[in-house]
């Protein structure tokens, strides 16, 4: 099969680079032939590890970078002083239409600044929100925005709704899917000045699907597709997610493990709690991307592993396949228009 997804991938990046991120490239290719990854950082220590790696030579390739950005940098000023940075290259393919995608495991606050300042904003957005899946007990819903912009507007909220809105049906195939905006209540009084007249917008919006304030404790049950939040409120969210959902696990297996009777317990539901498990691992649904950009930038979670970047660069496909890009952009060109 031809390729027709090329994912520019950061092999520097993250507290398990390189080895982890250059085994999830060499995973995703051995999964689906019509990837190619191009794999930016310093050709020497990428080969050590690809000598030792079993895949098909012609979708996997090199781009040499030599320098990196570490996660304590100022990020403007690492984005414009380090120009052969592993981020700055591999971002630089996909402004130069080499690559469709870009995927990193660094630093946060870097892969913010460059993807505005080398990438660009499409033409008409306001703020380009970084948006991850995470799971719910009816399947996922996407969180928007979890980290990219903590001082908004209400009209910023709005786009977040429409775009995310796009993003869940094209990607996860949810139709009209349901907005949320994350609030202290459910009553449309309850909030603060950014909640409250964002509320209004979105209540007279004809072009989403807007169910009202839904509260933080709604979300893991599954009351919203797409969660509308700044990202303040966002990255809150997000990491009491992944702690609670970590701590939980701890709890159980310590339970489990406690006496003779919960350990023969334990081998009787073993199978089921695996299953349960599986279904709300967020590492299975990839990184967050940040949406409204000129291409599409991937950001995964510091501590990735190989499972997390092969199926963020097969979401990179997805994306791709789905047109997201072009659909937010007709949409927001007809706003602007309006």
């Amino acid at each position: 099969m031809p390729v027709n997804t090329r994912v520019a991938l950061d092999a520097m990046g993250g507290d398990n680079a390189p080895y982890e991120i250059i085994k999830g490239a060499v995973e995703a290719v051995n999964e689906d032939d019509s990837i190619k990854v191009f794999l930016v950082g310093k050709p020497d220590v990428i080969e050590e590890h690809l000598n030792n790696m079993s895949y098909p030579k012609e979708q996997i390739e090199i781009v040499a970078a030599s320098e990196e950005i570490t996660f304590d940098e100022a990020p403007v000023m690492a984005i414009r002083k380090k120009k052969d940075s592993s981020i700055v290259v591999a971002m630089n393919l996909v402004k130069e239409g080499k690559c469709d995608a870009f995927l990193s495991a660094g630093s946060t606050g870097a892969i913010l600044a460059g993807g505005q300042l080398l990438i660009g904003r499409i033409k008409g957005l306001k703020r380009p929100p970084l948006a991850p899946l995470i799971p719910t007990k009816k399947g996922v819903s996407l969180l928007i925005d979890c980290g990219a912009n903590v001082d908004i507007g209400p009209e910023h909220l709005v786009q977040f709704a429409k775009i995310g809105s796009i993003y869940m049906e094209g990607i996860v195939g949810v139709k009209n899917p349901r907005v949320g905006l994350v609030n202290i209540g459910a009553e449309e009084e309850k909030g603060n000045m950014l909640t409250k007249e964002a509320y209004q917008l979105l209540k007279n919006c004809s072009d989403i699907n807007f169910v009202g304030n839904i509260e933080s404790r709604d979300i893991p049950n599954g009351d919203a597709d797409v969660i509308v939040c700044e990202a303040f409120v966002g990255n809150v969210i997000l990491k009491l997610y992944e702690g609670l959902a970590s701590t939980l696990i701890d709890v159980v297996k310590k339970g489990m493990l406690s006496s003779l009777k919960s350990k023969i317990g334990a081998l009787l539901v073993k199978d089921a709690i695996k299953k349960t498990l599986k279904e709300f691992d967020a590492d299975r649904y990839g990184g967050a991307p940040m949406l409204g950009l000129n291409g599409l930038v991937v950001k995964t979670h510091g501590s990735s592993k190989s499972t997390v970047v092969k199926n963020s660069i097969l979401q990179c496909k997805l994306f791709k396949e789905q047109n997201i890009n072009e659909k937010i952009k007709e949409k927001i060109c007809k706003e602007n228009e309006v």
